[in-house]
């Protein structure tokens, strides 16, 4: 059930009274059309409910921030005649235009109230005009030639207001066709500039929109191309109050304005707003654009369609800002994001450029990314002892300022009992104490040390002919995004490895640890500030969503995650076109073989549940050699385990084996992050591995056993980034493998795997010295041979060259 209404706005604006007339007149069953207000197409009444949603806010100033843009509650779609035609000018672009549809479709279901103003009638119009043209021509030649063959036809010039006039019926029903598949009813209204120039044809129009929201249906709004002057130039804007309506652009905006719209989405066929032409090698997407900001902004040649152009959708938009709602003007044709770009728009997410009239007191985060690459290239190019310098210097200020930053601590972990939304594994990893900061200042020493030989290391020397040698140094990687969960201590280190491998860093923590972050970010810039590399760190305390962070392709290099699994997730979701280095799981397994001794099974499996059980290295899965049951080893583990309070939980064939079970596990690839753990019985050491293979997460996995060979065995076959023998899963860490510290605990097959230090932040690249050689000496004709000698390797320092 729907119901399709269709307004002359001359009509409807002229008689305030029209839309209830017609309401009453349905209601007593009578033919609404006859009624000598209205002209009106109607199939019959909906059966939405009329009801009115209040408004999330109080209208009057525009939203701040693009994460407000979630509580828009009324919301203009403006269709640019890019976005809704053909690639051909000649008819719409059907696939892109039922996207949008399905779209505003579903903010309407959401409860929002929303708008489209819409082009597209005068393309649509001239493909029914060009048909009629060649089925006419082609009947007239026919009956003039008595034959089939049809000489070539040529089409004759169309004009504009004609092509509008045959193309708005067709175009609304196409809107109502598809409209129609997700229970929503639309209404067209078509306006001119004169009809906001008329006070009281304004105020029946704003009359008229208010109904159709309040009855749940969406407004689709033209300008009336059929009847409307040709646009007068330098008339776009006249005033504060004032805006001519010469395209849809303005249209939007002034409705917007008129109907206090909280959001205007203006969809064009470029990204958003660029600080020069988009086709220019240095333009650069604006994420936000600020009223101040026009004069830095040079605009290119308009869309290849449409009478607009940037310079009027900045016009437009901007006016629409001073009156009160948020815009944001973004790509509607883009194949791969047409399909979402309006809700995510309206989820707050970075797509577009965002008219803001709040800048921020800081660097935007593509500028702190700028900068970080920037004096990230210095910080590479000093000398190994200054990179050392600057860590030691950390190292001192972390026990040297150990009050500031605890009292800072203090304050998070106050704000995060107060609040609640913590669990007690969350709270022990925001917790900081003394203790903590001096093995992190110890640890930041080790990284020093080792820091000494990494950036500029030779790895492989090569006399390629003679006077051409080659060289593969160590690099570093570039600009790393590192994004931790309720880890304050994770900043020193990830800062610590970054300026040894001479990485620069952007930094994202969680805002339960904002205080001690920001005392800790300080600290690391203040150490950087002795050579002169204070940027290298950048600490982004913007509200940036993480998925907004992960966009950035252009500019991050690599993204490492240290929180949880489901961050990990999340993040290697959203990263689609950066490396991700890091793990989603933590299903770390002990196996008890047959041959395990007692005391050292008991010590492993305590340590390995019990000394840290949110760590991602801690054990999950207890896998038992079935000859253990019922024997004094296994009554042990478990009383072991019941005195320590973990839960167990009985995997299918353990359960099997008991007449009272313990609860049955639900799955086997679970990562509790607590004391509990699953508890699963093997019939030997290739069941075990082959268990892990099946459920495991290729992190850490033990054997206990006094058989080297099984033990051999089981270290050769699993394919787990770290595989130990008669020692706790929880040395898979940075520190306690004298990594010094760590960025995290990779489970990727390249590049780096398991803990990952100093070394999995560097890469390489090839440097080749010649004279004057060309590939061209080495061809048949050409003088020279080639060699391939392999050469001994000496270290390469930045700036100088190596002797052979």
């Amino acid at each position: 059930m729907y119901l399709q209404k269709m307004f002359s706005c001359s009509q409807l604006l002229a008689r305030p009274n029209a839309l209830q007339t017609f309401k009453r007149a349905a209601s007593q069953g009578k033919n609404p059309t006859s009624s000598p207000f209205l002209t009106l197409h109607v199939r019959q009444w909906s059966n939405v409910p009329f009801f009115t949603v209040p408004l999330a806010r109080a209208h009057g100033k525009s939203f701040a921030h693009r994460s407000d843009l979630r509580q828009a509650k009324r919301i203009v779609v403006k269709l640019g005649s890019a976005v809704v035609t053909r690639g051909d000018e000649c008819g719409l672009a059907l696939g892109r235009l039922a996207s949008i549809v399905e779209q505003v479709a579903m903010l309407q279901n959401q409860g929002r109230e929303m708008m489209i103003v819409t082009s597209g009638a005068v393309a649509f119009g001239k493909q029914r005009l060009r048909h009629e043209i060649l089925l006419s021509q082609s009947v007239r030649q026919a009956l003039h030639s008595g034959q089939n063959q049809l000489k070539d036809m040529s089409l004759p010039v169309l004009e504009a207001r004609a092509c509008a006039a045959a193309g708005q019926s067709g175009l609304m029903a196409l809107y109502e066709a598809m409209f129609t598949q997700y229970s929503t009813c639309t209404a067209q209204i078509l306006v001119t500039n004169l009809d906001f120039h008329d006070d009281q044809k304004r105020r029946n129009l704003k009359s008229t929109l208010h109904e159709l929201l309040r009855m749940n249906i969406v407004p689709i709004i033209n300008t009336n191309d059929a009847v409307v002057p040709p646009p007068e130039p330098n008339s776009d804007l006249q005033g504060v109050n004032v805006i001519s309506i010469k395209d849809n652009d303005s249209l939007a905006a002034r409705l917007a304005v008129e109907m206090r719209a909280d959001l205007l989405i203006a969809l064009s066929d470029v990204e958003g707003l660029y600080d020069s032409p988009p086709g220019s090698d240095d333009a650069k997407l604006l994420d936000t654009f600020y009223p101040g900001d026009q004069h830095s902004i040079t605009y290119g040649t308009k869309s290849r369609v449409g009478i607009g152009g940037m310079e009027a959708k900045v016009k437009a938009a901007l006016w629409a800002l001073q009156g009160g709602t948020s815009v944001v003007i973004a790509n509607g044709t883009h194949p791969k994001v047409t399909g979402h770009v309006i809700t995510d728009i309206v989820e707050g997410k970075k797509v577009g450029t965002f008219f803001s009239e709040v800048k921020p007191a800081g660097p935007t985060v593509e500028q702190q990314t700028e900068m970080a690459r920037s004096a990230g290239r210095t910080l590479a190019s000093l000398e190994p002892e200054q990179r050392s310098d600057i860590i030691c210097a950390l190292a001192d200020l972390l026990t040297e300022r150990k009050d500031q930053i605890l009292s800072a601590n203090k304050k998070d972990m106050e704000h995060a009992v107060s609040t609640g939304r913590l669990s007690p594994a969350m709270l022990k990893r925001l917790s900081l104490s003394s203790s903590k900061l001096n093995s992190l200042s110890i640890g930041l020493r080790q990284i020093a040390v080792s820091s000494q030989d990494s950036v500029g290391r030779v790895l492989r020397k090569t006399r390629v002919a003679n006077n051409l040698e080659l060289e593969q140094i160590t690099v570093p990687i570039g600009v790393l995004l590192v994004i931790f969960e309720s880890r304050p201590d994770c900043l020193p280190q990830v800062s610590a490895l970054a300026i040894a491998s001479g990485n620069a860093l952007l930094l994202k923590g969680g805002k339960e640890a904002a205080n001690t972050n920001r005392i800790l970010h300080e600290l690391a810039q203040e150490a950087l500030s002795i050579h002169g590399v204070k940027d290298a760190i950048q600490l982004v305390s913007t509200r940036e969503e993480v998925e907004d962070l992960c966009r950035l392709e252009k500019m991050i290099d690599l993204i490492i995650p240290r929180g949880s699994s489901q961050l990990v997730r999340d993040i290697q979701r959203a990263a689609k076109g950066i490396p991700v280095l890091g793990h989603s799981e933590g299903i770390c397994h002990v196996y008890v073989d047959h041959e395990a001794s007692v005391d050292k099974a008991i010590k492993i499996i305590r340590d390995s549940k019990c000394d840290y059980p949110a760590a991602c290295n801690a054990m999950e899965t207890l896998l038992v050699h079935r000859e253990l049951l019922r024997t004094p080893l296994f009554d042990q583990i478990i009383d072991m385990l019941r005195t320590e309070h973990v839960k167990i939980h009985a995997g299918p064939k353990f359960a099997s084996y008991l007449t009272f079970s313990p609860s049955e596990v639900k799955s086997l690839r679970t990562e509790y992050g607590d004391l509990e753990c699953c508890i699963e019985v093997v019939d030997s050491m290739q069941e075990a591995v082959d268990h892990i293979h099946k459920y495991g997460s290729s992190h850490t996995d033990v054997i206990v056993t006094e058989n080297e060979d099984t033990a051999e065995q089981f270290l050769q076959q699993l394919d787990s980034a770290c595989v130990f023998w008669n020692a706790s899963s929880r040395f898979a860490d940075g520190y306690r493998f004298g990594l010094g510290a760590e960025v995290g605990i990779s489970t990727a097959r390249i590049h780096a795997r398991g803990p990952v230090g100093l070394e999995g932040l560097l890469t390489t690249k090839w440097v080749l010295r010649g004279e004057g050689h060309t590939a061209a000496d080495f061809s048949e004709q050409g003088s020279m041979t080639y060699l391939h000698e392999n050469l001994p390797v000496a270290r390469v320092l930045p700036g100088r060259r190596t002797t052979s």
